[in-house]
């Protein structure tokens, strides 16, 4: 079984830097078997398309704008996953699209697929959350983890 967690954004942007913060945070709280690989995504794009070739799980951690309040937390999954970054404009959701479509292309697909997204409050030049966004933290863990568990994962809290 392969399964990538991947954290996408720029750090250097407050908020934008969430899915990298998170990717961080799982890390250095959870233990994980090593079927499950953790990478830091930045704001790459092409350059990760073999890392997520013929995955059985792929779950995306990213800020995300979706016209709600700040600090608001969505998941999406499978179909649901290239379909929201299609409609997307950041820099780097349009890289993660690309990458999703190649790996259609390729017939290299994950099996399974899952968004988590967060809302930001600031994108303003800075290399920390915003309180807000931070005080998401436990939210977004919480649901990486439920996606490994619901996966058959064993994850366990250092």
């Amino acid at each position: 079984m392969k399964i990538v967690v991947l954290g996408v954004g720029n750090t250097l942007l407050e908020d934008e830097g969430i899915g990298v913060r998170a990717v961080e945070e799982l890390q250095q709280r959870y233990v994980l078997p090593p079927e499950v690989q953790v990478i830091d995504g930045g704001t790459a794009g092409m350059e990760l398309l073999e890392s997520l070739e013929d995955l059985d799980k792929l779950i995306i951690i990213d800020c995300v704008r979706v016209g709600q309040p700040p600090a608001t937390v969505i998941r999406r999954i499978d179909d649901e996953v290239p379909n929201f970054f299609r409609m997307k404009i950041s820099p780097h959701q349009i890289g993660i699209s690309d990458v999703l479509a190649a790996l259609t292309l390729r017939e290299r697909f994950p099996k399974h697929l899952a968004l988590i997204g967060i809302q930001p409050k600031s994108l303003e030049c800075g290399i920390e959350l915003t309180p807000e966004i931070a005080a998401t933290m436990p939210q977004v863990l919480a649901m990486a983890v439920e996606e490994l568990r619901n996966f058959g994962v064993t994850v366990v809290e250092k």
